[in-house]
């Protein structure tokens, strides 16, 4: 069971290529913006770490042998170079470094974490059925991964001080994950962060114990 009764944090492409100023610099933002969201991003790890709160590292690979043909055609098209390739500064973690024991799960050239080998199976594994997800980007692979979480029955909460968005407006991009997916919008401030919330539905109903088999025969006798 993950330290807080089920309830991780999701740390999502906190890299260097992702985070620092130059990255800033090349998607035409505010340094300051994408800064302040990795830098929270960073603060809320130490405070999971400090609540009993598990951390789980998602990372980002894009090394062109590991993009599809469509993800290669897309880069050539628009001119864009390949992101937090192995073995070089831009894939490090930016600002963080996980803990001994910490799990690292690895995406290659795909935004999803449920994408990433064993992701999945390790938060069955561990009971969890909350994410709390921290990182970048808002409307691209935290998007992904809360879009995949909910349809898979875990509950999302997105921490909006810990994110950022690269193409949309934050606002429209947190709407609809709030609408869609159910996502609790919430600051790393909440008391109740790490909270988990009693589920409101009904337990399903239990298949009958009986036996498959042959309906019985039953025969009516007339009295004469």
């Amino acid at each position: 069971m993950s330290g807080a009764g089920g309830v991780v944090l999701v740390v999502v492409d906190l890299q260097n290529d992702f985070c620092d100023a130059s990255a800033a610099a090349r998607h035409g933002s505010d340094p300051r913006v994408l800064a302040e969201a990795a830098g929270a991003a960073a603060g809320v790890v130490k405070q999971a770490r400090g609540a009993g709160v598990e951390v789980v590292f998602v990372r980002f690979l894009g090394d062109v042998g590991h993009q599809g043909p469509s993800w290669r055609r897309r880069d050539a098209g628009l001119g864009k170079r390949p992101k937090c390739v192995s073995g070089s500064r831009g894939a490090e973690f930016h600002g963080v470094t996980p803990a001994a024991g910490e799990r690292v799960f690895t995406k290659y050239a795909c935004f999803d974490a449920f994408l990433a080998k064993g992701f999945e199976r390790y938060l069955r594994e561990r009971g969890v059925v909350r994410l709390v997800v921290a990182g970048v980007f808002t409307d691209v692979c935290v998007d992904s991964t809360a879009r995949t979480a909910f349809q898979k029955g875990f509950e999302v909460s997105v921490l909006t001080d810990c994110t950022t968005p690269l193409h949309l407006p934050a606002p429209v991009v947190l709407s609809f994950m709030e609408r869609v997916y159910g996502a609790r919008l919430t600051t790393r401030a909440d008391p109740e962060l790490w909270a988990v919330y009693p589920s409101t539905e009904e337990e399903p109903s239990q298949p009958s114990m009986r036996p498959a088999g042959p309906a019985p025969v039953t025969s009516e006798c007339t009295p004469g």
